[in-house]
């Protein structure tokens, strides 16, 4: 990521835009305040998910002080320590970093002089296919998180057995035992094709990075098809709660001169997997509002038959 820090009067702006409110938060501990190479400021490598504080639960005073209004519980345990504090304005990301400090009008954030701008870097994962996950669809929020399809995962043909590593298949079946027993008992097995690789990712996962901690970034997309969406990451990073809905903008690249093709859908979270240890996790999330022409686009490019 490249870091640029605000301006005075750009400061000024984004301060005014915080105290007359409506903008959500995000909270997350930092080990270390002092910056690397490119001047940005890094997370502990255990550090927890980001927390998430709603518009409703921030007050922003003209002294360009945030007051946390009852704060999530795992707020509480971060008090008098340095932590990164990320918002949107006008959709570019920001953020800076502060002591989140215990007050006798409840936890504060001091907002310092320097803001900064974040810019991600181009993105080295496929470009066939992407997403964007958005954290809520009730409220007018910019949390979301990109989505990739996984290296060596189809997403738009039926899964079979024989994708997975053989010398991780009896984990996987025993996982595959598990799972769908847990999605029959819930009603969401479906014709369980969408477990397949899950049980692989967890399987081999587990097996590629034993003793190694996993990673921040994107969400990996495991599976597509024009019911289901299959997303997986690092317990730490991947957070959906099952039975919550959420929006989704899914883009398909088209050759010039069309334009790409964007399907916006809800989808709601079945259920999430874990692998032995709780390191990596997978989200199986099925459509719950959909286009007809888009839900067509996805049938016949999953089943190369003409939706009827």
């Amino acid at each position: 990521m490249e870091v640029n820090e605000l301006t005075g009067i750009e400061r000024e702006l984004v301060l005014q835009y915080l105290i007359d409110g409506n903008v959500p938060v995000t909270v997350t501990p930092v080990e270390d305040v002092k910056p690397d190479s490119q001047g940005e400021i890094k997370p502990a490598s255990s550090a927890v998910f980001p927390i998430a504080i709603k518009a409703e639960g921030i007050k922003v005073l003209e002294q360009g002080i945030i007051l946390l209004t009852n704060p999530p519980e795992n707020v509480k345990n971060h008090v008098s320590k340095i932590v990164r504090v990320e918002f949107y304005f006008n959709r570019i990301g920001l953020f800076f970093v502060t002591e989140l400090k215990q007050t006798s009008g409840g936890l504060a954030l001091v907002i310092p002089s320097s803001i900064s701008r974040i810019t991600q870097a181009p993105q080295s994962r496929p470009t066939d296919f992407s997403a964007v996950l958005y954290y809520s669809v009730n409220e007018k929020t910019d949390l979301h998180i990109d989505c990739f399809p996984k290296e060596n995962y189809t997403l738009f043909t039926r899964p079979v057995w024989s994708d997975i590593e053989e010398s991780v298949q009896h984990e996987a079946k025993s996982y595959l035992e598990e799972f769908i027993a847990h999605a029959r008992k819930s009603g969401t097995a479906g014709n369980g094709v969408q477990l397949i690789p899950v049980v692989r990712y967890l399987a081999e996962e587990e097996k590629k990075n034993v003793g190694q901690e996993p990673k921040r970034g994107p969400l990996d997309i495991l599976y597509v098809d024009y019911e289901r969406i299959v997303f997986a990451s690092s317990s730490l990073n991947l957070s959906l709660k099952p039975g919550t809905e959420y929006a989704l903008e899914m883009s398909f690249p088209l050759p010039h001169p069309l334009k790409e093709r964007k399907i916006f859908v809800t989808c709601q979270v079945e259920g999430n997997y874990n692998d032995n240890e709780i390191k990596y996790t997978a989200a199986v999330c099925r459509y719950t509002s959909i286009h007809e022409e888009d839900l067509r686009f996805l049938y016949e490019k999953c089943t190369n038959e003409i939706f009827v």
